[in-house]
């Protein structure tokens, strides 16, 4: 009995998915519960796993394919046998077997009829086969007009990958260029450019970089952004955090970095000038009386900014785990949707980039946004004399509609002073 794989529900107010990648191929076994494919939304990567143990037997979308949720996207036979391991079809085209396989039988009609696949493919054997072409491998094959039989297969029982057909790509580009080289005569005139190295490569966006382009561009355009700058000696900060470093990391088994220390100082300001922990709603100007302070984290999907909710009931040391956490899960694509959605107020440290000065977009409908940066020793003036601290510049972007210049600038004030006398977090003044 053929069972459904449908696009599960991934999270509030998000409808549609792409196919990231396939797990299983059409004929492998799978598990229930065992992850299948992975599905990209405009926020997060997750997979879907097999609703029961069988085979897959039909793949109804092609990886970068869109779908909507609860849409069918694969068949599984329930109960049915799992997929042939590789090179098993190989060895029973070769070893007469009391049950012959369905493409023996049709060799046996048709002697006559060359093998589909010949002896000389190596590890590719039958990869010009069209029920061995993936999905992704197909377009890649139709895009540039090649022909599967010319194309050197490497996977599970000699099946033709999108990769196959990149690397078979690259070798004919690379065979193609080394020709040109060679056709150059070697008295070329001096002025002559050689353009066999000029190339461009065309990949279509991935859902989250096409929807962070249109938030930030949306934010732009419908906020009235500005911002302002101050610098921070992180002298007391540094000798605090070097001191209690160890000691900390072992009582709670977590680093201390600097970000606890200016989620702290945030969560101060944003309460003396709650007008930047605020939002806009139609003709109304919402204020929030709870700290849900999102994290940039950088990936090689792209910015990722996780929440921290109610961090202003955490510790440091809690503050400092969940940040771990979601740095670890973000490498990992392991994200939930509604981990990414709903904060009052965002973070960003360029500094890790080596970044000294930059001027963060508000992520709408919030009102602000941090931006950290590298810590520099620099000289500076420090009652009436000239000493090297370590510095770090901050800045503050915010949106004018709800946020005066006064404030904003009292705003980063506050965050210097909290972070160079880190005492006044622990008192409260």
């Amino acid at each position: 009995m053929a069972i459904e794989l449908k696009v599960p529900e991934v999270g509030e107010s998000v409808t549609e998915v792409f196919i990231g990648s396939w797990l299983k191929q059409e004929g492998d076994s799978v598990s229930a519960d065992e992850p299948v494919v992975e599905l990209e939304t405009d926020k997060a990567t997750m997979e879907a796993p097999a609703p029961v143990s069988g085979k897959l037997v039909k793949l109804l979308k092609a990886e970068g394919d869109s779908a909507t949720v609860g849409e069918v996207i694969a068949h599984i036979e329930e109960g049915a046998a799992g997929a042939e391991a590789p090179g098993e079809g190989a060895q029973a085209a070769a070893t007469p077997t009391e049950g012959p396989a369905p493409v023996a039988a049709e060799q046996q009609d048709e002697p006559a009829q060359e093998p589909a696949a010949p002896a000389p493919q190596k590890d590719g054997a039958g990869a010009g086969r069209d029920d061995l072409v993936m999905p992704a491998a197909r377009r890649l094959l139709e895009e540039h007009g090649l022909n599967a039989h010319d194309v050197q297969a490497s996977g599970p029982g000699g099946r033709l990958l999108k990769e196959d057909v990149e690397r078979h790509l690259e070798e004919r580009e690379a065979a193609d260029a080394a020709a040109a080289t060679q056709a150059v005569p070697t008295g070329s005139p001096s002025g002559a450019v050689d353009e066999g190295h000029r190339q461009e490569e065309t990949v279509r966006m991935s859902p989250l970089r096409r929807t962070i382009a249109t938030r930030l561009v949306g934010a732009q355009q419908t906020a009235a952004l500005l911002t302002t700058f101050n610098e921070i000696d992180m002298s007391n900060v540094m000798a605090m955090r070097k001191e209690y470093r160890d000691d900390f990391e072992k009582r709670y088994e977590v680093r201390l970095g600097f970000m606890s220390f200016f989620v702290k100082a945030t969560i101060d300001a944003l309460k003396q000038f709650p007008e930047i922990n605020a939002e806009i709603r139609e003709n109304n100007i919402v204020y929030k009386n709870y700290y849900d302070i999102g994290v940039a984290v950088s990936t090689e999907r792209g910015l990722l900014v996780p929440v921290i909710r109610n961090a202003e009931r955490l510790s440091f040391a809690e503050i400092e785990g969940v940040i771990a956490d979601y740095g670890r899960r973000a490498r990992d694509n392991k994200l939930m949707p509604d981990e990414l959605q709903g904060g009052t107020f965002t973070i960003t440290n360029g500094g890790v980039f080596g970044s000294l000065l930059s001027t963060p977009i508000v992520n709408p409908p919030q009102s602000g946004v941090l931006g950290m940066h590298a810590i520099q020793e620099r000289p500076v003036a420090i009652d009436g004399k000239v000493e090297i601290r370590p510095m770090m510049y901050v800045a503050l972007t915010y949106d004018h509609r709800t946020v005066d210049g006064r404030g904003a600038v009292s705003f980063l004030k506050r965050i210097k002073d909290a972070i160079e006398q880190p005492a006044r977090m622990l008192l409260e003044v």
